[in-house]
């Protein structure tokens, strides 16, 4: 594991994809990393839609996206990722290995401009903004924020620190494509939300863990979400 802050951001706008970005957060709090997440107001709509799960910007608690479980690893590839980072728990069924730290999730309403993800100074790991909508990707690739969860990706990228971003949409305009060109020649990576076929896919979890093993790559977090290409198959 690298020997990087663990502080990673996620911030969910509002594109389709909420899964994707509750699947990242269950992961990185499985592994130890302290998790830093802002939502807006779109974004929190989004989740209502696709997930039918309501939360509260006002007074955010984990349980509002059912992640108030994560410390008992219900999940078996949540066993595996947290095994593989040296965590365990008395009922998790993973043998021989010592207990560790669940990371922390800590809530940023999108309007607070105070926050500690506001400032260079406060140093992170990377960030991810999953999914990423049209006006989110527009406001990073123009440096153009008006709310926290662009700001906090204008200073990844003033930091040169890791920024992904993870639209989900189709077809694509050119206004949209330039502004994925230009965050991109900014620093970010652009990872479209587009998941793969050749893993193994029996569920649509398998799908959703193609995008957030391969945003986890990213952002150097070891994981064992799915099937490597020429390698043994996840157990």
């Amino acid at each position: 594991m690298s020997s990087q802050p663990q502080r990673i951001c996620v911030a969910i706008t509002g594109a389709s994809g909420a899964v994707y970005s509750v699947r990242v957060i269950e992961v990185l709090l499985a592994t130890g990393h302290d998790v830093h997440l802002s939502i807006s107001p779109s974004g929190a709509h989004v989740i209502r839609e696709e997930m039918e799960l309501n939360v509260d910007l006002d007074d955010f608690q984990p349980a509002q996206l059912m992640l108030e479980d994560i410390t008992v690893a219900a999940d078996s590839k949540i066993r595996l990722l947290r095994a593989s980072a040296g965590m365990g728990t008395a009922d998790s069924n993973v043998l021989s290995v010592e207990s560790g730290r669940v990371g922390d999730l800590i809530y940023h309403h999108y309007q607070d401009f105070q926050a500690p993800i506001a400032s260079g100074s406060f140093v992170t790991r990377g960030m991810v903004v999953c999914p990423c909508s049209g006006t989110t990707l527009s406001a990073i690739a123009h440096s153009g924020a008006s709310n926290l969860i662009q700001r906090a990706a204008e200073v990844h990228l003033k930091e040169r620190r890791k920024l992904i971003v993870v639209p989900r949409e189709t077809p694509l305009s050119l206004p949209q494509i330039e502004n994925m060109r230009l965050a991109t020649l900014a620093g970010a990576i652009v990872m479209p939300a587009s998941p793969g076929w050749y893993h193994g896919v029996t569920t649509l979890r398998d799908l959703v863990d193609f995008m957030v093993a391969r945003i986890c790559d990213q952002l150097e977090v070891d994981n064992c979400l799915i099937n490597r290409w020429g390698a043994t198959e996840v157990q």
